[in-house]
């Protein structure tokens, strides 16, 4: 019996992941007829109602986005354990996943990666903390490069790197004739910040409180490209990592002289994946 339950979970993982019974056929590589029957057995067996069926759509109830949560680890470990049989005692094929906050700093990661493995491929996602987090979590990513990730019961973290916070300013402003600032100057001055939960956003504001600094924000930005644009536009300044700065015309970066402005970067995985081929090979680049 517990073979056929396999059979009924195995289908329903695959309609939650695909988002539709039709892409969970092709995706299990067997009849339509054949995973609706099996998701149906299932219902019906425990008495559950595992989707809203619409029309066009498909939805998880409740139920079924705790079981999902479940299948989730329990079929990306299956799908884990067929990609390291298959890469077993050899680095000479395979792709590996990268999750990231930051381009720049997962940029230089791969070309270190790449350096040792030129025959593997790279995939770069970019994303929040949250969905980088989410994508671990998931199985989506294989790893994720964050900024001091928390410390949280079976996650796997390494350092990478630190990098230090500039303001970033218009060519037209005071403190391009100085070779830095320090934290006090910023009192005054119309600010551009990163939307709340940001770690540049939380140095920042965490290095003001601290020597009775008011910071003047006068918008909130989710995009820190945006955020260079609109100091470029003259409508304040703001604050990036220095790898992270792109020297659009117009901009000019300045260095704050505060050692509390800096952003450590580290390299997660799943605690339960640390030891796999690629993986592992990958937590190697993140020394120099």
């Amino acid at each position: 019996m517990f073979h056929q339950y396999y059979k009924w979970i195995r289908c329903f993982h695959a309609v939650a992941r695909t988002g539709g019974f039709t892409a969970a056929a092709h995706y299990l590589r067997i009849g339509q007829p054949t995973v609706t029957d099996q998701v149906k057995a299932l219902e019906i067996r425990f008495n559950v109602e595992l989707f809203l069926r619409g029309s066009r759509t498909v939805r998880l109830t409740p139920t079924g986005e705790r079981l999902y949560g479940i299948t989730q680890g329990l079929f990306g470990q299956e799908e884990e354990a067929i990609t390291f049989l298959q890469n077993a005692q050899k680095l000479g094929a395979g792709s590996i996943r990268i999750g990231t906050v930051s381009p720049p700093i997962a940029l230089e990661l791969v070309r270190r990666f790449k350096s040792a493995h030129p025959s593997l491929e790279v995939t770069v996602s970019i994303g929040s903390e949250e969905s980088t987090l989410r994508g671990l979590h998931d199985f989506d990513i294989d790893v994720g490069l964050l900024v001091e990730p928390p410390l949280t019961e079976g996650l796997h973290s390494a350092a990478f790197r630190s990098e230090r916070i500039v303001a970033v300013v218009p060519v037209d402003h005071p403190w391009t004739h100085r070779t830095s600032i320090v934290t006090r100057d910023i009192e005054g001055e119309a600010v551009i910040l990163r939307e709340a939960g940001s770690k540049t956003r939380q140095r920042v504001e965490r290095a003001c409180r601290q020597r009775n600094v008011r910071l003047n924000c006068v918008m909130e930005i989710n995009s820190r490209e945006a955020i260079l644009h609109a100091v470029a536009c003259g409508m304040g300044i703001g604050f990036v990592a220095q790898v992270e700065f792109i020297p659009l015309q117009g901009l000019c970066a300045i260095a704050i002289e505060d050692e509390e402005l800096s952003i450590s970067y580290s390299l997660c995985c799943l605690s339960v994946r640390r030891d796999r081929a690629l993986i592992g090979a990958l937590f190697e680049a993140t020394t120099p």
